[in-house]
């Protein structure tokens, strides 16, 4: 199925971002850190800070730009500790923006949120 679909392009950003996936069936919430490198309509590209175990679904959260509960689908793992996803429903472009508002990388120094929309 998503092999089929339209790829949207990707941009390089820098945010702090927050993986949370079950381990165990059902029975325990884990959540681990890692960095958003690189975001798209459709996907992100997720540089991880520590090697551990990722599910095929998991929920990405940055919490800078308050945005939480983001479906993702393992798409590929790299080896130099990055991973490639794809997301359950297409990200609005709003939300987009508010990601590189709040993006520590060098293209996005003077984004600004806009408070009227």
């Amino acid at each position: 199925m998503y092999d089929r679909e339209h790829r949207f392009p990707m941009e390089e950003t820098m945010n702090a971002a927050r993986l949370e996936y079950t381990e165990k069936g059902v029975m325990h919430m884990a959540a681990r850190r890692c960095d958003l490198i690189m975001i798209g309509t459709s996907g992100a590209v997720l540089a991880l800070n520590t090697k551990f175990s990722l599910p095929e679904q998991f929920y990405l959260d940055v919490p800078d730009a308050k945005i939480s509960r983001v479906g993702c689908l393992m798409m590929r793992v790299y080896a130099n500790n990055t991973v490639q996803v794809r997301f359950l429903s297409m990200m609005p472009q709003k939300d987009i923006d508010r990601i590189f508002v709040y993006s520590t990388h060098p293209k996005h120094r003077n984004k600004l949120l806009d408070l009227r929309a």
